[in-house]
Order: C-alpha cells, then structure tokens, then sequence
C-alpha cells in the first residue's frame, strides 16, 4: 500500500499530529483527497499505528507497543490542542523542571477556545491569555520553543513562568507548592522579570512579585533598583495576597501586601 508507506514517513516526524498537517501533508504529495485521509487514518487505526486522543487529534503508536500500553507525552498533547497553545503556571514549571510536585492537570494559554479535555489520567484546561498582553500584542513574551519528536512545544520560560504564578496562584496550587517550586529556581533574568510585571499593569501582581524578590533577596542576587521598578507599580492602599484569606495576615507595608503568617514564616500549613 503506497500511500500506507508514504504515511509512515509522516508518522516518524509526527509523534502528536492533527487532521490539519495530515492533511497539508498529503495535499503535498497530491493525496488531498478527504476519504483518502479518512481511509488511511481508519486502515493505521485497525492496525493499531495510531491512537486517537480525540476528535481530530492523533498520537503514533511506536512499533512494539499496542494504543492501551503506549505512553503519549502529555506536553507534546498540549502544543497541539491549539494552534497557539502555550504551556504555563504550574505545567511549565513542570516541563522544567523546577515543580515541586507532580500534577495530573496541564494548563496552557491560548486566544483560542479550547474545550477541557481528559486522556487517560491527564487534565488539560485552556486559559485565556493576559487581557495586557493581548492589547499590546506582546503574547509570545518570555516564551521559550523546544523540539520533541517532531513537536514543536511552546512554553513559559522561567521569569515569565514566576509572574504568571504569582499573578493566578490558584493555578498552580497551595503557597508551599508555589514558594518551594520558585525558590528551587536558581536563577532569574530579573531583567526580563521586571519588564513583564510591567507589561501587565496590576499593582497586586508588582507587591507579590517584589515581595517574592525581597523575601529571596540574597539568594537571587536582586539588587535595589529591580525593586524600585516593582515598587513604583505597587497598589496605594492594602491589598490581600490571596482573595478571601483576610485571617492571620500581616501587613508588608513597604508592599501594601497583606501577607498571611505562614507564607511571611514558611511555616506550611494549608494556605488556600
């Protein structure tokens, strides 16, 4: 079956593919014809070559492996649930490395609507990029590309990955996850930290951010003037760290942060 051999081309360079570059691919080779493709992908389907994630989503089946026992990288899943999908909060943290625990939800940003979805144990949920970042066009800042098996992955790089969890905790889990995952980062471009703060223009996200720098002063090498920047964007009267926690807060005046006990002492409990 020729067309079946030449597909086998597009499989070693696909490991996570769509129906859109299936198509693109046999379109190039003059084989665009809808029931070719619908044909093609039912014969590797019987054969058990590939696996359907879901509608319009496939992953390749490595030889030696049956659909119900293969492993699918979920990050190669994620770079292909939107056109412009980029692995963030906690899931990037995780892809590099630097996440304190291992979770089964995987988030990423999109301008695209994406319906939830689950595969096997994993969670995938969209979430819509910064309003800021959309108005100056500035959605791919901080963003790092990576190669995997023939997937390009887009993800947060680490400065841009500390704001964005400071900015939507609940995205990333309890405060101990949060403060054991960043202070586990030994570096920051802090540079390109202050810049994004910046960008999204919230006073609350600045004092966490400055707070968080302040708090790890010695260890990240963070000099006067990279505080300065953040504390010039910080909110005028008190604000609470985590909305709804207003019990056991202290307040850090030179942030007009109100900062739960146990975040100020490390001392973890359950900071919601």
């Amino acid at each position: 079956m020729n067309k079946s051999r030449r597909l086998n081309e597009f499989f070693a360079l696909h490991a996570v593919f769509t129906v859109d570059e299936l198509d693109c691919f046999l379109s190039e080779r003059s084989s665009g014809n809808v029931n070719t493709r619908k044909s093609l992908l039912t014969y590797h389907r019987n054969q058990g070559r590939i696996l359907i994630l879901r509608r319009g989503l496939y992953a390749v089946v490595p030889y030696g492996y049956s659909p119900d026992n293969c492993l699918v990288d979920p990050y190669m899943i994620v770079a292909k649930l939107t056109k412009d999908a980029i692995l963030a909060y906690h899931t990037a943290l995780e892809f590099h490395g630097k996440a304190y625990s291992v979770f089964s939800r995987f988030h990423y940003v999109s301008v695209s609507k994406s319906l939830p979805f689950n595969f096997r144990s994993f969670e995938f949920r969209s979430v819509s990029v910064q309003a800021a970042l959309v108005a100056k066009d500035r959605m791919m800042f901080g963003v790092d590309r990576y190669m995997r098996s023939g997937v390009e992955i887009l993800v947060t790089g680490l400065e841009r990955t500390m704001v964005d969890v400071l900015n939507r905790p609940e995205l990333t889990g309890s405060w101990e996850e949060i403060w054991r995952s960043l202070q586990s980062i030994e570096y920051f471009d802090l540079d390109k930290v202050v810049e994004y703060t910046l960008l999204l223009e919230n006073a609350t996200t600045a004092a966490k951010v400055g707070f968080f720098l302040e708090q790890n002063r010695e260890a990240l090498m963070v000099s006067g003037s990279y505080l300065n920047r953040l504390h010039e964007l910080r909110p005028v009267q008190p604000h609470y760290m985590i909305r709804g926690k207003r019990e056991g807060c202290k307040l850090v005046k030179n942030w007009n942060l109100l900062v739960p006990e146990e975040i100020l002492n490390e001392s973890w409990g359950e900071v919601l």
